[in-house]
């Protein structure tokens, strides 16, 4: 965790028993790292508070750990400073269940993915994929509608994922709830997430259409790190 940030979304016990300070860890070497989202996409990168700390841990990524997975905004923010693709902000919200396509289908990390995937997005920002092919990075999922979902970047053994193969199947229902309680209080309405809700009735229960191949993206990810760690993690970064 961020050694000074002080999070308002998680209590504090929960990440003084779960979490090291980055600080704490910075000599040691790991096999696999996650950086995670955060909803502050709104701001300019360079605005959020931890950022100077977050860059010294995506450097370090490159010489301490072996494979990297950034999540949503923790992916832009690496797209970003390793290559300055940006992040633009979307009209309206990308909300709801979108199908996506196989760009990959001989890729390590899609081993037993089918043709197309649904996957859940919630964000208000995008990169665009002329941007990320300009970079010379590969996108292994993508849609016409969302854009990117996951994309590869060999040279800096790290996968960046913008959307949330790892929402539990009510976790859009959660975020349409809380998001519709406070525009109520501004007088503004707030649409349903897209391809979730059965007949687009909140009150009847979401199906969830994308667990397995969470499942298969995650092992995958965990298979290849397994395969290709270093047996001396001394050598990890060299």
């Amino acid at each position: 965790r961020m050694s000074e940030h002080q999070t308002r979304n998680t209590a504090a016990e929960h990440m003084e028993a779960f979490y090291r300070p980055f600080q704490e860890v910075r000599g040691e070497k790991f096999d696999g790292l996650i950086i995670t989202g955060a909803p502050i996409e709104h701001l300019d990168f360079e605005d959020v508070t931890y950022w100077d700390e977050l860059t010294q841990v995506m450097d370090w990524t490159q010489t301490h750990v072996h494979s990297t997975f950034g999540v949503c905004w923790g992916g832009m923010a690496m797209l970003h400073h390793f290559h300055r693709v940006p992040k633009h902000v979307l009209p309206e919200k990308l909300f709801g269940c979108y199908r996506h396509t196989n760009l990959a289908p001989a890729s390590p990390y899609l081993r037993g993915f089918s043709d197309d995937c649904v996957v859940p997005v919630s964000r208000w920002t995008e990169v665009r994929a002329d941007e990320v092919t300009a970079a010379g990075l590969p996108i292994l999922l993508g849609s016409d509608v969302t854009g990117p979902c996951l994309i590869e970047d060999p040279a800096h053994r790290a996968l960046y994922i913008l959307n949330h193969f790892e929402y539990d199947s009510r976790t859009l229902a959660e975020e349409y709830e809380r998001d519709r309680a406070r525009t109520q209080v501004a007088g503004a309405e707030i649409r349903l997430p897209v391809n979730y809700f059965p007949d687009d009735d909140p009150m009847k229960t979401p199906l969830n259409r994308w667990r397995s191949h969470a499942h298969l993206l995650y092992g995958n990810w965990i298979n290849e790190i397994y395969q290709s760690t270093p047996y001396d993690m001394t050598q990890i970064g060299r």
